[in-house]
């Protein structure tokens, strides 16, 4: 990565290569001409997954062309961490819910069941990639023994959902979406296997939560019908009128995605909880989450400033780390759309690295907002908080 390009460099190397114009690239993604040029100089950044989407499907690349860059020399996510891919993608293939390893015994239960709790109540909330990576290959293959053990087998499926989509989660993080993709499958396999329809309705929403982004439409039909799953709980539905909401502003649609998130809210005043723990740590749903989720879909939606006012009563404190720092992040890259509310911005993205680092680490729409930010700020030489966030994101030189 040279000298905090980012995005918007990648951007103009791809268009480039497509033998696309800058005025051709812009209408195809539905955006104005002016915009895409500022965002290849860098003086804007890309703060809503629309515009990511619709420059990708302008030059017929992934998204993931874009924001799967690599992380510089002061990032958290370490060497060690992509080094486990290879025992993930193993352990997710090698063997579906059901199948019995036969390379090796299971540990005994009790260190099975430690280790899962930790996975779900510590790492997980703490967003712990690298320990998540090092630990979920290991306990898939114990707990797909334990599902053939009949004491064990229903708190075995149950584990494998919570550690599949943990999985899930640590692979997104880590630019290897396509695992994640595996690992939903792999949470219907298992909850098929439990024949509970609460359980079912905890894998209709994943497979939606994880298709590509390239699927927003297929997105927003499995999300309503994970809504909509009979027998499903109050957690489930909600987080997927969460995720219709998502899809549906990705795709430019802020009615629909403002009903969704409504009815969100809805199910959680319902639930009466900041956040419900139900589910394998899969989905931490309650009244905090619908909170941050109003602010994440604010910012895709265009809120700019604005956000500080949707953030407001918002209680971050009651729900896990990650969904703190997400909070934050999301608060952060609106307000620093606004050059009135920069400094309010760069604090809540600071809070944010020092809540969850190697989240924050890894999310490619921040990275992209210090790098403007950045390049902004050169003509006075920055600040040195500034200077210091983006040479840790790795989009700065020191």
């Amino acid at each position: 990565m040279e000298d905090g390009e980012y995005i918007g460099q990648r951007v103009r190397e791809l268009r480039i290569w497509r033998h696309k114009s800058l005025e051709a690239t812009a209408q195809l993604a539905g955006i104005s001409f002016g915009y895409l040029g500022q965002i290849e100089r860098n003086e804007k950044s890309v703060a809503r997954r629309q515009t990511i989407e619709g420059i990708a499907r302008a030059l017929k690349v992934h998204p993931n062309e874009f924001t799967n860059r690599p992380v510089g020399p002061g990032s958290t996510i370490s060497s060690a961490a992509h080094a486990r891919l290879e025992d993930i993608e193993t352990a997710l293939t090698e063997y579906w819910p059901g199948e019995q390893p036969d390379d090796a015994p299971a540990r005994p239960w009790k260190q099975v069941r430690a280790d899962l709790a930790k996975l779900i109540d510590e790492l997980r909330p703490q967003s712990q990639y690298e320990a998540m990576a090092e630990l979920v290959p290991i306990l898939i293959r114990d707990l797909l023994h334990y599902v053939g053990k009949p004491q064990q087998r229903s708190a075995a499926l149950k584990g494998l959902i919570g550690t599949y989509h943990a999985t899930g989660r640590v692979t997104s993080a880590l630019n290897a979406e396509h695992l994640g993709y595996l690992a939903s499958e792999r949470v219907s396999q298992a909850a098929r296997l439990l024949e509970d329809p609460e359980w079912l309705g905890v894998a209709a929403w994943t497979r939606a939560h994880y298709i590509s982004s390239l699927s927003r439409p297929r997105q927003y039909k499995l999300a309503i019908e994970a809504a909509e799953a009979p027998g499903s709980r109050l957690e489930s539905r909600g987080m997927s009128h969460l995720t219709a909401a998502l899809a549906a502003a990705a795709q430019g649609d802020e009615d629909t995605a403002t009903a969704h998130l409504t009815e969100a809210g809805g199910m959680a005043d319902s639930l009466g909880l900041s956040n419900s723990t139900w589910g394998a740590g899969t989905m931490n749903f309650g009244k905090s989450n619908v909170g941050v989720w109003r602010v994440s879909l604010g910012v895709e939606l265009g809120a700019g400033a604005g956000i500080a006012e949707v953030a407001r009563g918002v209680d971050w404190q009651a729900i896990p780390m990650s969904r703190q720092g997400a909070y934050w992040m999301e608060l952060g890259r609106g307000l620093v759309e606004d050059k009135r509310t920069v400094n309010e911005g760069l604090e809540a993205l600071l809070k944010a690295e020092e809540l969850t680092p190697e989240q924050f680490q890894a999310n490619a729409f921040v990275r992209d907002a210090v790098v403007t930010m950045l390049a902004k700020a050169r003509r006075d030489a920055g600040g040195r908080e500034l200077r210091g966030l983006a040479y840790r994101l790795g989009v700065a030189p020191a």
